[in-house]
């Protein structure tokens, strides 16, 4: 193969790369687990959103929770239940993000990327040299859905979302698709835990 042709093949290899890596970005892959007894003649309904003692004292952030939380409610069949209007169902909404930070020496063999290299400099002899990896931050991402009768208190469907990644932001835009998936497969439970994947719009 000529220089030139090896110089083509390699921009052609690095943007399929560059495709692939823009088509992942577009959808988050979730682990779902989803637990409960909804009756099967049962339609969703209205819901209205109920916060724990230890929730009300967090007003603005758990707001931001909830309307993550509502398009993944509609798509499912619940609308919100009308000022003055009792609701069919009570809905909790939980999150939980946090980030973990890595070292070269969480890996046993941080020798093996660019912490350290040896090469050999013709003009000059053999030559060590060491650099740190810098590894980026990971966030793990999880939230939890539990749909309640109003009317007896029962539970009716519980489901939990989870993904991680290098994406730093913690706000409800990076929670929205975990709830899409949580809710994609509602009423039914499935095999727990599973992978969904959600699309996502740019």
């Amino acid at each position: 193969m000529t220089p030139r042709n090896w110089l083509q093949a390699a921009a052609a290899g690095a943007a399929l790369v560059v495709l692939a890596g823009c088509a992942s970005m577009n959808q988050v892959s979730a682990e779902v687990s989803t637990f409960g007894s909804w009756p099967a003649e049962r339609k969703p309904g209205t819901y209205a959103f109920e916060r724990l003692p230890s929730q009300q004292a967090q007003a603005e952030s758990m707001q931001r929770l909830e309307d993550a939380a509502r398009p993944a409610l509609a798509q499912a069949g619940f609308q919100p239940a009308p000022a003055g209007s009792p609701p069919d169902v009570l809905v909790q909404v939980g999150a939980r993000v946090s980030r973990t930070d890595r070292s070269p020496w969480d890996d046993p063999l941080w020798w093996h990327g660019s912490f350290s290299n040896w090469r050999y400099a013709p003009w000059r002899g053999p030559v060590w040299g060491a650099g740190f990896r810098l590894d980026a931050p990971r966030y793990d991402r999880e939230v939890a859905v539990l749909v309640r009768d109003r009317a007896s208190g029962a539970p009716l469907f519980e489901a939990r979302a989870s993904s991680e990644g290098f994406q730093r932001s913690t706000d409800g835009a990076a929670l929205q698709p975990l709830f899409t998936a949580a809710l994609m497969d509602f009423p039914a439970t499935g095999v727990n835990p599973r992978q969904v994947v959600v699309p996502v719009a740019r």
